[in-house]
């Protein structure tokens, strides 16, 4: 027991220290970590001035049936999805994207968030977030934060085969698509914020967004969607993106989006618009995390 504890001591000092650091994103990185994958070729809705929208942590969709099942039981017109597998073994090598694409005729796009080394077999296996919609899609971009944990990286005394490690390259991303919604732009932010520190690094994630959103003129229609991580005083982070323009779906309500416990998951929207009917979906299963569906129309 006494070497086991020893053996343990210097990994569980590594969770604790280095999840609570932040640090810049600048080692290079494969050329598909900046590529955007579309799936689909459906016809696009025109003519939507009243949007469904869902945002789930989807927890990888390796129980995809029910993920399915969840999606079009409480069918959205915009879906931002999270922890998204592609060529995973615990996904039997799926392209999850792909296939509730097909299975729901919306097109979408995935963008790569980590390599997970303990998921591969003679093949790159990848998670990161997709979007799927009834919308047309104008354009989408990744933005991949400056400000990262370091707890994720692969390191030389840990083994990255081990699932339990859970060793990975990449980092964290808003994937940022803009679409036709009824003839105005729509701006979305697809978001996973960092789910190690106390909320430090999280705030930082979401300073980066704000500061990109800041890009659009005045009046922009804005949706920011996802799993935030807000593990640790959501009411800081609402009140940060209320300073900011934002309403969130579920007014000043904060409530637990997680099986076990916590508020991780939100939709916010900013400009001439009304976002209402904010609603966590308890009966979906296939996630740890409960759906979150609202409603989002134009200011009368």
């Amino acid at each position: 027991m006494k070497r086991f504890l020893l053996w343990m001591l210097p990994l569980l000092l590594f969770v604790a220290v280095e999840g609570q650091t932040g640090s810049s994103n600048s080692a290079a990185l494969p050329p598909d970590f900046e590529r955007i994958f579309e799936s689909g070729r459906y016809p696009a809705a025109h003519n939507l001035p009243r949007l469904r929208l869902m945002t789930w942590n989807i927890d990888h969709g390796a129980r995809l049936d029910q993920i399915a099942a969840g999606m079009q039981t409480y069918a959205a017109d915009l879906y931002l999805l999270q922890e998204v597998d592609s060529n995973t073994t615990r996904d039997g090598h799926t392209d999850v994207t792909a296939e509730l694409s097909r299975r729901l005729g919306l097109n979408g796009v995935f963008a790569i968030e980590f390599e997970e080394l303990s998921q591969e077999h003679n093949a790159p296996a990848y998670t990161g977030q997709a979007t799927l919609s009834r919308l047309p899609f104008l354009q989408s971009r990744i933005l991949r934060f400056e400000r990262q944990s370091g707890f994720w990286k692969p390191r030389p005394w840990i083994p990255s085969s081990v699932p339990l490690m859970q060793r990975r390259r990449g980092g964290r991303l808003a994937l940022v698509s803009e679409f036709d919604w009824d003839g105005r732009k729509l701006v979305v932010y697809n978001a996973h914020l960092e789910s190690r520190s106390a909320g430090f690094i999280q705030e930082k994630q979401l300073d980066e967004i704000l500061a990109d959103a800041s890009r659009y003129p005045p009046g922009s229609v804005i949706l920011l969607g996802g799993d935030l991580n807000t593990k640790y005083l959501p009411s800081i982070f609402l009140r940060k993106l209320e300073a900011a323009g934002f309403q969130s779906a579920m007014g000043e309500h904060i409530e637990r989006t997680h099986r076990i416990m916590m508020a991780l998951d939100w939709i916010f929207a900013k400009g001439p618009v009304r976002i209402s009917d904010g609603a966590i979906e308890h009966g979906a299963r296939g996630s740890d995390h409960y759906p979150l569906c609202a409603i989002l129309e134009r200011s009368r």
